[in-house]
């Protein structure tokens, strides 16, 4: 199973995690603050990082960046555990980064769901053919996505998510199976998650975000 790390300064919250995911057959680390959390990371790297945003001496997402910029830990699947609901705050922490991120107050069952679903993506990617619509070019192998041949950085899931819709052009993705096939989930209420990564995706892609077409009241469809 993987080697998880929790940053929750919460005793309570970070305990129910530890115990759940150890339940779930993993092997769990938990810490109350960015100096030991990146302590641990330099001698072993784990295979996700849940991480609070509210910290007692740096804010979760001054972490998150840390992560990205440095080239070991770039690729490091993190999924955000915040209470912060409000809609630019979530956006803030996907552009910088996160692959996911999971409300408080959350159920039990969501969280392994989403951690199982994001390991799946993770340590099971299978290498694909190269995929190219005019002028945007997405390589599964190397996980590279270029844009008039120039890279642009890119989220897990964003990744993931315009491979999906690259994969069936012109075809209709409604959020429904958005979030089967990225997520692996289809939790009722989440197509906020969705569109925010669309979002995201489409400031990423900068003159060629107008590829990716909105559905009204439906989905999403990349021409």
């Amino acid at each position: 199973m993987a080697e998880i790390y929790i940053v929750e300064d919460d005793r309570d919250i970070q305990e129910i995690e530890s115990i759940a995911l150890k339940n779930s057959g993993h092997t769990v680390q938990g810490f109350s603050n960015g100096k030991d959390f990146f302590r641990a990371v330099s001698e072993k790297m784990p295979d996700l990082v849940l991480l609070d945003i509210m910290l007692p001496d740096m804010d979760g997402n001054e972490i998150l960046k840390k992560l990205r910029q440095n080239e070991m830990t770039a690729h490091v699947p993190v999924i955000m555990v915040t209470a912060k609901t409000a809609e630019i705050d979530m956006i803030k922490g996907l552009d910088i980064g996160a692959d996911d991120y999971i409300k408080k107050p959350f159920s039990v069952m969501e969280l392994i769901t989403r951690v199982k679903a994001l390991l799946r993506r993770t340590q099971g990617d299978q290498i694909r053919p190269v995929l190219q619509l005019e002028n945007v070019c997405l390589d599964s192998s190397r996980r590279i996505v270029t844009v008039d041949g120039q890279p642009i950085d890119l989220t897990y899931k964003e990744f993931e998510l315009l491979r999906l819709l690259m994969s069936n052009p012109g075809i209709v993705m409604t959020r429904d199976v958005i979030m089967q096939r990225v997520w692996d989930t289809n939790f009722e209420g989440e197509s906020r998650t969705v569109d925010m990564h669309i979002k995201t995706l489409r400031q990423k892609l900068g003159n060629s975000a107008d590829r990716i077409k909105t559905i009204r009241n439906v989905g999403y469809v990349m021409e």
